[in-house]
């Protein structure tokens, strides 16, 4: 429909100083039937604009559900190809191709295929965290909040072997019991997190509960009060009648939290590497309201999944709903 405009993974162009975006972003939605689907992580002002925010399963998801023409995912790459997985008869569009994910990147699909072929006893078991080829490689997609109930379904002699992370590996086997062979992958956000800082943060804030994401290391999360998917940790701030925590995971969470409990004190847990109060993703700051307009504008970047990959990549996907029971009633 247009020229292609993509230079460096983004549309450029230059973009009027005076002009409003917000106005113009929803101009653009209204006449191309578009939705903007904004993970939790994202800039403030991009959750503002947004139609949906939520993790990433759940923004594929309710994009399934509308009958929109063009999805906006504004998260990074194995989001945008989630949603188009679900949503093959969709355009999807994602505001810079280079936001990318450093737990989705640590696991290659040529160097994962090589691990579980030397496990062929094994059920593969992916986070959602991962590529649209990782996906096809597996048996079963899991999320943060339904891995425990999903493992504990499968049949104790049948082994597992689990990927991409390491760290939310480690935290199932403590929960489920289960001995499973973990790919040695990592998020560089949840590994930072110093329980020093968060330590000393406790001293100022005696009445703080620790939230922590299992993505974080072990000595995070055996000092945390509460662990859980980003949705779990928003939700639980809901519910707590504690008015003050410290939160350890992605600090764009922080935005959602207040809003919903204003009258609460939300602090970002800090990184190890930084003199900085917050642990922010990079690639997800990648993503801008200039960039959301000008994808939206001229309809790139576009994403797109082979056929054959997205046939794949999908039954361990609605495996996962299957044995979780989740979304699927809703």
């Amino acid at each position: 429909m247009y020229n292609d405009r993509l230079k460096n993974g983004f549309v450029e162009e230059a973009i009027p100083k005076d002009l409003n975006l917000v106005n113009e972003i929803n101009k653009l939605k209204e006449e191309k039937n578009a939705l903007i689907m904004a993970h939790y992580y994202q800039k403030n002002e991009i959750q503002d604009i947004a139609d949906f925010v939520g993790d990433s399963l759940a923004l594929a998801w309710e994009a399934s559900k509308t009958n929109a023409n063009i999805i906006l995912l504004s998260g990074v790459l194995f989001m945008g190809e989630t949603a188009k997985i679900l949503s093959p008869d969709k355009k999807v569009l994602v505001p810079d191709m280079n936001a990318g994910c450093s737990l989705a990147d640590s696991c290659p699909e040529d160097a994962f295929r090589q691990f579980i072929q030397k496990y062929p006893d094994h059920i593969v078991i992916t986070y959602v965290n991962t590529s649209a080829e990782v996906k096809a490689l597996s048996d079963i997609v899991v999320t943060s909040t339904n891995a425990v109930k999903i493992i504990n379904s499968i049949p104790k002699d049948q082994k597992i072997i689990f990927g991409p992370d390491r760290n939310l590996g480690n935290y199932l086997q403590s929960i489920s019991g289960r001995d499973m062979v973990l790919w040695d992958g990592a998020c560089h956000v949840h590994e930072k997190f110093s329980v020093e800082k968060i330590a000393a943060l406790k001293e100022s804030h005696p009445e703080a509960l620790v939230l922590a994401h299992p993505e974080c290391k072990k000595p995070v999360l055996t000092i945390a009060d509460f662990i859980g998917s980003t949705a779990s940790l928003l939700k639980y701030t809901q519910t707590s009648s504690a008015k003050e925590f410290i939160v350890a995971t992605e600090s764009g969470i922080l935005h959602q939290m207040q809003i919903a409990s204003n009258d609460k004190l939300f602090i970002a847990a800090p990184p190890s590497d930084s003199s900085c109060g917050c642990n922010d993703c990079e690639f997800m700051r990648l993503n801008t309201l200039e960039k959301i307009y000008l994808a939206l504008k001229y309809e790139q970047p576009e994403v797109e999944v082979e056929e054959n990959i997205r046939l794949k990549a999908k039954k361990p996907i609605l495996k996962m709903f299957e044995l979780s029971g989740e979304l699927l009633n809703k």
